[in-house]
This record gives C-alpha cells, structure tokens and sequence, in this order.
C-alpha cells in the first residue's frame, strides 16, 4: 500500500442521536497539542465540507433521520477517499459520527474496482440496521447495513415514505459481502440486528472470547481470514472501548468493552497487514466526556502507535 498518510477529518454529526461528535476530530488535533506532538504538523490534514447545518431545523425523515444530508456526505466521503487512494496515499480518517463509514467503504470500492474488500469492525454495536428496522432513525446505526446494500424487510417495523426510500437505495453500494466482515467487541444489539447477524453468519469477537481464547490467537485468526481479501478497512469506534477505563467521551457508551491496552494492540497489529487500505476512528464526543477531553487524549495516543506501527510495516 501507499507510503506516505493523509489525515482526513470527517467533521460529519447527521447519523448520530446526539450533539457533538462534530467536534471530536478537532480535540483530537487539540489532544495532540496539549502533548506537544507534531503529527499533524508532519502530514497534511484534509476537512471534509460537511451538512450539519440540517441539525438546526427538523427533519422530515423519521426513519433515517437528515438521509439528505447523510447521501451529500457519502458522496464527498467517498470521493475524497479515491482521490487519496488515486494520490498515492493512505486515507488516515477521524470523523463524528460512524454513519459515514458507509461513505469510506463505497470509496475503497470505488478507488479499487474489482477488488475484495474486507472489513474488521471494532464497535460495541452492529450497525447493521436500515430505516425498515431502526428503532431510533439514527443513521450511525445503519453503515454495514449500506455497504452490505441489505434492507431487512422481512423485519419490517416502519413505513417508509418514497423519497426516504429512493435516498436508502442511494446510500447502499454493495462494496461489502458478508463472508469479508469480522466484529470485534459488538454487545449492544436489537433483536433486528441478532437476525442480521445470525441470518448473514457474520463473526463477532467478543471480549468475553478475546480474553479466555488470548488476543493474540484472535487476531491471527482474524489476519489470516482477512488476508484472502485484496484490501482491509479497519474501522475503530472509541465505544468499543470500557467507559469506566477510558471515558464517557463518546454518543453511545456501552460498559464492559475492550481495554484501552487491547484496543491499542489490536489496532497496531492490524496496521501491520499488507493489505490495509484505509483506518478510521469515529464517535469521539468531548461535549459528553466527563474528564475534559480525556477520550481524544486517548484517541490520539492510539492514533499515534498507529503511525508508528503503520511507517514500521512500510519500511520493511
């Protein structure tokens, strides 16, 4: 893969249920201030337009709430993801809200027609709703659901209008198949999402398994199975991670998840993989941390051992 990394900060914040996720890529770069690093002095740092503005007016779309606004975002999420690619450089992303991850794995798509993408998803939660099942409309729940181009309608719980349904065909970009998709940490799931799961066969490491099994044994396992694709996303959301260690800092924190040592080992031994195309980092809220800005202090550290872990892998 490419040697040398973008930064790209995804100020997106429509998929999410609360305010402030927008902020989280800049207390990272503020994180990393405060520690007098030069990360982002080192690299260049691209800031996506985003659509925010549709937060401070009502929206018409109960079942996937500012879906309007959500398409614009996938589309210069995407874009701008090919063009990294097409630069000869490695899309590091930090973004709000984790409903535009949809976007990122339309862009490796996009930036890399033909291949097969592979995804390890580090969240406490599925993601994998539609507006047919969603019990919230928020559209961070729905991004493996886009990539996947699924609908679950034989799960239905919500009417859909057709313009939301004409902008729901639009998001899904099939660049996903299930067989190329592994969890780690997901424990906070409706039973729309347990179908899901068990209908697509899909594998998730809990922490429960991580811990009696050895990290190290699940990651190899996890390396391997994902080497038989052409490219690997990785996608880290900070609710993975045990509240009560880390911090509150995030929309949707959820207890008993990974240690921040096991998040960080994870994420260090998955940069060293040939095949890593892309990274992100998402749902970082430092309007809800309740120790300052504690969770983009730890985001930047884990940021930080992944570029160190990722300049090791391409210099041998």
């Amino acid at each position: 893969m490419s040697k040398q990394l973008q930064f790209i900060f995804n100020p997106s914040e429509l998929g999410a249920g609360t305010r402030g996720a927008s902020l989280g890529p800049e207390a990272v770069r503020c994180a990393a201030r405060e520690q007098q690093s030069t990360l982002f002095a080192d690299h260049p740092v691209l800031t996506l337009a985003h659509r925010n503005d549709l937060l401070d007016r009502p929206t018409p779309y109960a079942y996937a709430k500012r879906i309007d606004g959500v398409l614009q975002v996938f589309e210069t999420v995407k874009n701008h993801v090919k063009e990294t690619i097409d630069s000869g450089k490695f899309p590091l992303i930090i973004a709000g809200d984790h409903g535009s991850a949809g976007g990122t794995m339309a862009g490796l798509k996009l930036a890399f027609p033909g291949k097969r993408l592979g995804v390890l998803w580090i969240d406490a939660h599925a993601d994998i709703h539609s507006p047919y099942t969603t019990p919230s409309g928020n559209i961070h729940g729905m991004p493996i659901a886009t990539a996947l181009g699924i609908d679950q309608s034989d799960l239905q719980k919500n009417n859909l209008d057709l313009t939301t349904m004409q902008y729901w065909n639009q998001l899904k970009s099939h660049s996903l198949k299930p067989t190329d998709l592994i969890y780690i940490g997901v424990r906070d799931v409706e039973q729309e999402e347990i179908h899901a799961m068990q209908q697509l066969n899909l594998r998730n490491y809990t922490v429960k398994e991580l811990r009696e099994r050895g990290l190290n044994l699940c990651l190899q396992e996890i390396k391997e199975k994902l080497s038989n694709c052409d490219i690997v996303y990785v996608s880290f959301d900070v609710d993975s991670m045990d509240p009560s260690e880390t911090s509150y800092g995030t929309g949707t924190p959820v207890p008993n998840g990974l240690s921040f040592a096991e998040a960080n080992e994870i994420l260090c031994q998955m940069s060293q993989m040939k095949q890593l195309a892309c990274l992100e980092m998402v749902e970082i809220n430092p309007c809800l941390d309740n120790e300052k800005n504690k969770m983009a202090e730890q985001t930047f550290t884990l940021l930080d051992s992944v570029v160190k872990s990722l300049k090791e892998s391409w210099n041998n």
